[in-house]
């Protein structure tokens, strides 16, 4: 499964920016079930970007952001992103598939 979080940065925190996403990578890279990540910034909206982290299973990452390191450092850049869904798995994985907050 893939988390897909996109943040809006502007120019001048962009260094403060990629400090804290550079030691949320890795911290996320030394938990069980982390497969790979892509930093990325966005070639048409440069406020925009990304970080894409690939996970053996939804509990993995969710496991992931448990614990003090994660609280104190995956947790406030997190706090950063974009307030839009970030999970996704292959679509034959999901099944039946509802919007938040939809029973």
């Amino acid at each position: 499964m893939i988390v897909l979080t996109r943040f809006r940065v502007e120019e001048p925190e962009v260094p403060e920016f990629l400090e804290g996403a550079h030691r949320a990578v890795d911290v996320l890279r030394a938990r069980p079930g982390f497969l790979g990540v892509d930093l990325a910034r966005n070639l048409d909206e440069p406020t925009l970007w990304t970080i894409t982290t690939r996970w053996a299973d939804v509990g993995s990452y969710r496991r992931a952001l448990n614990g003090l390191e994660s609280k104190m450092v995956v947790v406030p850049l997190l706090s950063r992103a974009v307030d839009e869904p970030t999970a996704y798995d292959d679509w034959e994985l999901v099944g039946t598939n509802r919007p938040r907050g939809e029973a």
